[in-house]
This record gives structure tokens, C-alpha cells and sequence, in this order.
């Protein structure tokens, strides 16, 4: 990352000093770089810019790398990839990532699968952050495997499924995943038809979302209730501590014991599936 970047600076000072966990990594218009831990190949490296939003999309957040996106790359073992190399008939495994920012997980993914995974980062209709999507992908050389597009959650996603520009044939997903878009509980609905419209029908296909616990146990309870009510299954629901060393089954009741600085340490990594009834 880069040194000149003062929320680095900042948050690499309040985790020194107070043992407080950042939640954002970059900030807007800053370089941030990343270093695929655990990668059976040569080291695979990563260079983004961190978009801007036009002043009306502040709320959407999307100008910083969150932790919990870098936290997801970290893990990319637990997307179980291979097993959907394995198991594909189509000639190679489609992933999307919701709610991309600057394309940290979908691009890492690119790079690290270049032959036999197509990415798709998706985000709001916001041209700062579509064209930062797209510059980040020509900067790290995955222009062949990944492509960036504009997308509203709830909204027809026939241009989403569409993936690469040559593609006339719209392919629903084998993967969705996304980091730290579960904030606005308002949302959750729209961010769940996104999942129902992209999400491929088969038993074989997963959502992978990684939440920091800082978006709140209701909130996150709330969206695993509206998502068992819409046609998923939660297969699997784990705490887990953002350095690696720690996890521990999801519990509610922690709400009540823990403080922002407590909770800042845990993210919630959420498996969802097809309900066995959604294919009657």
C-alpha cells in the first residue's frame, strides 16, 4: 500500500497504538497494492486505484478498499474454486462480484485462474467507478478473463449476465461474492433479487459474502432471515477474527457483550445456496 496515503497512515496508527482494527484499507484516488498470500504459483501481485463517486453516490461507500474484501482474498481457498473447476461443464467457471469498488477479490481471482475462471465486478451506475473498475483491470492484465459492469441491485441483469463485451448469450453465475455490502439494511432485499437474478440454478452454486462485524449482529441477522425466506439456504455461517488466528460459530447474543472496538476485530463469512424447494 502505499506510505503517502493518509488513511493508511491513520489506521496503521490507531491498530498500533489502541489495538484498533481499521475497517477501510485505502482511500479515494490512492494506489493500493496487494500480494496474493499462498499462491501455489510465482507471487501474484495486484495494483488498484481506489475510485471516486460523483458527489450524489457518496452514500454508496464505494470509495475505499474495505478489510473485509482484502480478508476475503486472503481466504480464497475457502471459494472452493477448484471444486467448481472440477465440476463445470461449461468451459470455464463464471464469478461475479457485487458491490466491487475497486475490484480487489474479482481481480485477484482473474489473475490467479486466468484460464479457468471468468470474472465479472459489478457495481452502482457510477461512471468514476465503472472507469476505475475498468483502468484497474487493464493496469493488472486480466482484461481476457475479467470485465467491469454497471449494475443497479434489483434491476434487470441481462446486461450483467452478458459478461465479456463479445458475449451475445446471457450465462447466469456458478460463484457470487461480495465484501462489506450488508450495511444498509434497507438494501437487503434488492441485494438478495440481485443474488436470485445472477445466481446460477444448480446445486453446485455458492455465494460467498464476507461482512464485518462492524455493520452490526441485527443487521446481519436480519439479512440471513430475508435470505432463508427467499429461496436460500444458509449452508454455512462462521466468526471469524480478521488476523487469522480465530473462529468461532455466529451468536447473536454477542451484540449485547461486545464494543465497537471488539467488534471491529470479527468479520462474518456467510455460505448461501439454492434451497433444495427452489428447484420444485
Amino acid at each position: 500500500m502505499s506510505g503517502l496515503d493518509p488513511e493508511e497512515i491513520l489506521n496503521s496508527s490507531l491498530e498500533t497504538l489502541y489495538d484498533y482494527q481499521p475497517i477501510t484499507l485505502a482511500s479515494t484516488g490512492s494506489v493500493f497494492t496487494y500480494n496474493l498470500k499462498n499462491s501455489k504459483d510465482s507471487a501474484i501481485n495486484v495494483t488498484l486505484y481506489t475510485p471516486d463517486t460523483d458527489a450524489s453516490n457518496w452514500s454508496l461507500h464505494a470509495s475505499s478498499i474495505w478489510a473485509s474484501s482484502q480478508y476475503l482474498v486472503d481466504y480464497i481457498d475457502d471459494l472452493h474454486l477448484e471444486s467448481h473447476i472440477a465440476a463445470t461443464s461449461q468451459e470455464k467457471v463464471r464469478l461475479l462480484e457485487l458491490g466491487a469498488g475497486a475490484g480487489l477479490p474479482g481481480i485477484v481471482i482473474a489473475k490467479s485462474h486466468p484460464d479457468s475462471v471468468l470474472v465479472t465486478v459489478s457495481d452502482y451506475p457510477d461512471e468514476k467507478i465503472i472507469q476505475t473498475l475498468s483502468d484497474n483491470i487493464e493496469i493488472n492484465r486480466v482484461s481476457s478473463n475479467c470485465f467491469a459492469k454497471a449494475y443497479a441491485w434489483g434491476t434487470d441483469s441481462g446486461e450483467l449476465l452478458l459478461g465479456q463485451p463479445s458475449s451475445q448469450i446471457p450465462c447466469l453465475f456458478d460463484v457470487v461474492i461480495a465484501a462489506d455490502t450488508l450495511w444498509n439494511s434497507d438494501l437487503h432485499m434488492v441485494f438478495i433479487d440481485s443474488l436470485k437474478r445472477t445466481l446460477r440454478k444448480a446445486s453446485g452454486s455458492r455465494v460467498h459474502i464476507v461482512a464485518g462485524l462492524h455493520t452490526g449482529r441485527y443487521t446481519l441477522q436480519s439479512f440471513l432471515d430475508a435470505a432463508s425466506q427467499s429461496g436460500f439456504d444458509i449452508e454455512s455461517v462462521e466468526e471469524r477474527d480478521q488476523s487469522g488466528s480465530r473462529r468461532r460459530e455466529w451468536d447473536i447474543s454477542r451484540a449485547e457483550q461486545e464494543d465497537e472496538k471488539e467488534r471491529r476485530k470479527w468479520l462474518l463469512w456467510m455460505v448461501l445456496k439454492w434451497s433444495v424447494f427452489s428447484f420444485a
